[in-house]
């Protein structure tokens, strides 16, 4: 049995650790250095947990007190935390409010928000109030079983949103985590539900992945009546193998020297797919080295944006960029594109094509190079090293690239010049 000695010189440790008294009766030391008295007990068939309160509020002889209190509720067939409930409910006159799921999900969701971009921080919340929220809201945290959660899940599954499901239920996770950290619940029901989850299926993107069929593609889609900044933005798209939303997003002042020997295009960090921390420092920033043909294409698209904003200024609101269904539209309506080949597809096509070309040529080092040129988010100090250090190098892919993809195809002016809807 513990004595107040060692109650009160009871010291916190990277992990919650546990004192007991005797008779289920613990205390709980947190690594925040509170302590709290709690009961162990079986209701039911069930094991449950009681919290008594915090010491030195709680004193040890008090909390043996109500530890007896609730092993009389449990000889009288009654489960000592609804007992203590009614207890304090007759002294008060007052019932004790519930602390939600919705309650605890807000506390954690306000905690994480400001790690994450406001855009994310907004698709978490409205994904808790579309999946989560309608059924378990305003039920009581500390009640709430894997019975109660797995529905949500099993739902979200069965409509084939397996990815979405995943990500549901590890933050039910992480909220039910922090509401035991708070008090407020003793066991995290989401936990063993990750036996129900299926496998995510690896998302793939359809790609044409020969030279010839890449190029008839863009020539199809280049010759039917698409607005210009369409047309520009798939070439550029296709040229820097990009991701189509830094495109879509592109503004003049990101691409330098070019009319230079070291022409390229910075995407700042913040259009990048980081964490809030990384896409404010300037250093995670992406460089794309530009080919000829890429230049060119920028160059009319900064002349048929006449001034505005965006690169590639919606038809339709000149003050936005163009849609984020513009370019999909355009390949599911070019027939050598349909249903084989999306915007997305170009950094596989590129993958495919110069990878088969640099082990035709016996220039295996290429491989790890063109991986650089593909990957948008730097691996540490090493990795922006590399970046920097094989920038001659991946111009010299970037142009051989160019050059295969360009060849029969329009001149960028033409693009611009083109027939338009």
């Amino acid at each position: 049995m513990l004595t107040v000695a060692q109650v009160k010189a009871a010291q916190p440790g990277p992990r919650p650790v546990k004192l007991f008294d005797g008779g289920g009766l613990h205390l709980l030391v947190l690594p925040s250095g509170v302590k709290s008295w709690r009961l162990k007990y079986r209701f039911g068939g069930k094991e449950k947990q009681l919290t008594f309160g915090q010491f030195p509020l709680v004193s040890l002889a008090d909390a043996r007190a109500m530890r007896d209190e609730a092993k009389k509720a449990l000889q009288a067939g009654l489960d000592p935390s609804s007992a203590a409930q009614m207890a304090r409910q007759r002294r008060t006159g007052v019932a004790p409010a519930a602390y939600t799921f919705k309650q605890a999900a807000l506390r954690w969701h306000s905690l994480q928000a400001h790690g994450w971009k406001p855009h994310h921080a907004q698709q978490v919340l409205s994904a808790l109030e579309a999946e989560a929220f309608p059924d378990l809201a305003d039920r009581a945290i500390a009640e709430l079983l894997p019975s109660d959660i797995r529905p949500i899940v099993e739902a979200m599954q069965d409509r084939g949103a397996v990815d979405q499901a995943h990500r549901m239920l590890m933050r039910i996770s992480r909220i039910f985590q922090l509401a035991i950290v708070d008090e407020k619940a003793t066991a995290d029901p989401a936990a063993p539900l990750t036996a129900i989850l299926r496998p995510v299926p690896k998302r793939k993107y359809p790609a044409v992945v020969t030279i010839s069929e890449a190029r008839a593609g863009l020539k199809e889609l280049e010759a039917e009546r698409h607005w210009p900044a369409v047309k520009l933005a798939s070439r550029l798209l296709a040229l820097t193998a990009s991701r189509p939303g830094p495109v879509r997003f592109a503004r003049a002042e990101e691409f330098h020297d070019l009319d230079g020997e070291d022409p390229r295009w910075i995407i700042p960090a913040e259009k990048l797919k980081l964490e809030r921390a990384e896409s404010e420092q300037e250093v995670f920033a992406f460089t794309i080295p530009l080919s000829r043909q890429a230049v060119e294409v920028v160059k009319a698209a900064i002349d048929d944006a006449g001034g505005r904003a965006w690169l590639f200024p919606s038809p339709q609101q000149a003050r936005k960029p163009i849609s984020e269904n513009a370019l999909s539209t355009a390949y599911r309506r070019t027939p050598m594109f349909a249903g084989r080949h999306v915007p997305h597809g170009w950094r596989s096509t590129f993958s495919t094509i110069m990878n088969e070309r640099a082990a035709d040529l016996g220039n295996a080092g290429d491989r790890a190079i063109i991986d650089l040129m593909l990957a948008h988010k730097p691996g540490g100090v090493e990795s922006r090293y590399n970046r920097a250090a094989y920038m001659p190098r991946r111009r010299v892919l970037a142009q051989e690239w160019a050059d295969l993809l360009c060849q029969g195809l329009q001149s960028a002016e033409q693009l611009r010049e083109g027939p338009r809807n």
